[in-house]
């Protein structure tokens, strides 16, 4: 249903669990978040039992469709099928992308993970929809993301192929203009939105720097 909006719908990419921050809830933050310029959502939780999963990530889906916006699931094949969520985000040691759309079917998106040009190459032959690419900047939100590799493999990774890039890892309201000059479609933010004391307005001013910054390119 949204892959056909590719690379569009990667300009604000929310990822997030279901734990809340400060005294908003994760669905209040997504609810502000949306509202106000996230253009697609990622549940990525790692710790809750499969039961709070599926009922909070069904709401999450339900805000996403309010909003018409896709709603993506980390890695959990088996919760983006029992949510009949939009697509998944896979990295290289999960299930391979030709694999999950196997699963999923073909109108499913499928994003896979790439820190280096092997790894976009893989992606690549396993069917990718887009690449998130990272981490860009350091970042405490995922613990196991790597070294930073700054913007340069996006750059290499554009002038090899032509498929819609979302760079993550660290990026923010002051970094996120040099995402998208490297030629990445969007950006991928955890704390950025989900952090901030007004998550709408983080959203809404990211999306008009990353519109500002693709217009320029």
């Amino acid at each position: 249903m949204f892959q056909n909006r590719l690379p569009q719908d990667l300009q604000v990419y929310l990822v997030m669990g279901l734990d809340g921050s400060g005294e908003r809830t994760a669905l209040e933050i997504a609810q502000e978040a949306l509202a106000d310029g996230v253009t697609m959502v990622q549940l990525r939780e790692k710790k809750a039992p499969l039961k709070q999963v599926l009922q909070q990530g069904a709401q999450l889906k339900a805000l996403c469709r309010q909003y018409k916006v896709p709603f993506i699931v980390n890695d959990r094949i088996d919760v983006a099928l029992l949510l009949d969520a939009d697509g998944v985000h896979v990295g290289q040691d999960d299930i391979p992308g030709i694999e999950a759309r196997r699963l999923l079917g073909p109108d499913k998106i499928i994003g896979i993970s790439a820190g280096t040009m092997e790894e976009a190459d893989w992606a690549m032959s396993n069917g990718a929809d887009y690449l998130g690419v990272g981490p860009i900047y350091s970042t405490s939100t995922k613990l196991d993301a790597g070294n930073a590799i700054g913007g340069g493999l996006i750059r290499d990774i554009t002038a090899r192929w032509s498929i819609p890039i979302v760079g993550i890892g660290g990026i923010d309201e002051t970094n996120a203009i040099e995402v998208i000059s490297a030629g990445a479609n969007g950006i991928a933010v955890v704390s950025a939105i989900y952090n901030h004391p007004d998550p709408g307005y983080a959203a809404q001013s990211l999306l008009r720097m990353v519109r500002e910054s693709s217009d320029r390119a």
